[in-house]
């Protein structure tokens, strides 16, 4: 189970965010695209935020109760965002993801470009895939 790589199951088209983009539309976005979460990038694919479906409701619904003005990505991106590599393994996303609360993991490369996303349910889907290839070899 050790040569799972999140490379191998990563969703390598997933929704983007970008700083300057309104939380209204990255709410769209998020609700589109049935992702509870994404990456926020620069002009050059690199992470530098975050943005959770958590974040833009909590914003909207302030936004609701005191008639705010516009809000953008930038206003309530998370900026330490954990993050995993293509060549990581599976098992050890797992076990991570048992002890911490994010879903979802961008996937980078070695400069902290965006290369996709993996979320618990990747995660779950590769380990229950190789756990059914061993049991059939069993039978």
């Amino acid at each position: 189970m050790d040569l799972l790589k999140i490379g191998d199951y990563m969703n390598t088209h997933p929704v983007t965010f970008q700083a300057e983009m309104t939380v209204e539309l990255a709410a769209d976005r998020l609700t589109i695209s049935n992702q509870t979460g994404g990456p926020v990038v620069d002009t050059r694919n690199k992470v530098i935020g975050f943005v959770s479906e958590q974040d833009c409701l909590a914003l909207m619904l302030k936004s609701a109760y005191h008639d705010q003005q516009v809000a953008h990505v930038s206003d309530i991106m998370q900026t330490e965002v954990l993050t995993v590599k293509a060549y990581d393994s599976i098992i050890d996303l797992a076990q991570t993801m048992l002890k911490t609360k994010p879903k979802l993991y961008p996937v980078v490369d070695d400069d902290g470009h965006l290369l996709g996303i993996i979320t618990r349910t990747h995660v779950l889907a590769a380990i229950d895939k190789e756990m059914n290839s061993h049991y059939r070899k069993v039978v």
